[in-house]
């Protein structure tokens, strides 16, 4: 998506922890980091109408002690994110789960669907080799009917072909329901508007939540 002048790379922590509720979720503080383009970013919008606040927000009332990072940075290609990846990753001592949005500016510039599943790879490789029991949800894109058949056939599969390859989560399309729908983007028609970014949050959080259930369970196992 655009980028937005010269800004790089915006990360937002929301870190609203809220107290266990009993004998249903761990006390231990689960990181969520949300790696992507204006998509996750929120382009026109304020951090907190973007989906990683929202789904922050969805952790509280499901009383969650959590850390939501929002790594995004419109115009953020797949290459752009494996470059930011090592800072992005640097200060964090353990991550749980990453959302990895990213890939359809690659698409926008005609970028080979190779080089964007290799790129995607290695940000998949390099985090866990940092954060070996780290969860991974991938999240699809989908291009306009204009494309080419062959190209957009191939880059629709590569998200569900990356997420079976590496044991991850799919989110088949992050944009399910928002997608050119005028009432729920911006007036650029590309970019979601706060009640898009509301749909874009459930849409990851139908992947989130059976994974925070996990990550829970495991947690309460060793208490």
């Amino acid at each position: 998506m655009i980028r937005q002048g010269a800004l790089a790379a915006t990360i937002g922590s929301f870190s609203l922890h809220s107290a266990p509720a009993a004998n249903h979720h761990a006390p231990k503080v689960i990181t969520i980091l949300a790696l992507g383009d204006s998509l996750t970013a929120g382009y026109g919008l304020s951090p907190e109408e973007a989906y990683p606040a929202l789904i922050a927000e969805k952790m509280r009332s499901a009383n969650y002690r959590f850390e939501v990072i929002n790594a995004g940075s419109s115009g953020d290609t797949t290459a752009d994110g494996l470059l930011r990846l090592p800072e992005v990753l640097h200060h964090r001592k353990r991550i749980n789960v990453l959302i990895l949005a990213l890939g359809i500016n690659d698409a926008f510039r005609g970028v080979p669907v190779d080089q964007m599943r290799s790129n995607l790879q290695a940000i998949v490789d390099q985090t866990r080799a940092r954060q070996q029991h780290i969860s991974i949800i991938i999240a699809g894109m989908q291009l306009p009917l204009a494309a080419s058949d062959a190209y957009l056939r191939a880059f629709e599969e590569m998200f569900g072909s990356l997420a079976e390859q590496n044991h991850a989560a799919l989110i088949p399309y992050l944009l399910e329901g928002v997608a050119g729908n005028p009432e729920l983007n911006q007036p650029d028609l590309i970019h979601p508007n706060a009640a898009g970014q509301r749909i874009l949050a459930d849409n990851v959080w139908r992947a989130l939540e059976p994974i925070l259930r996990k990550i829970s369970a495991a947690s309460d196992l060793h208490k």
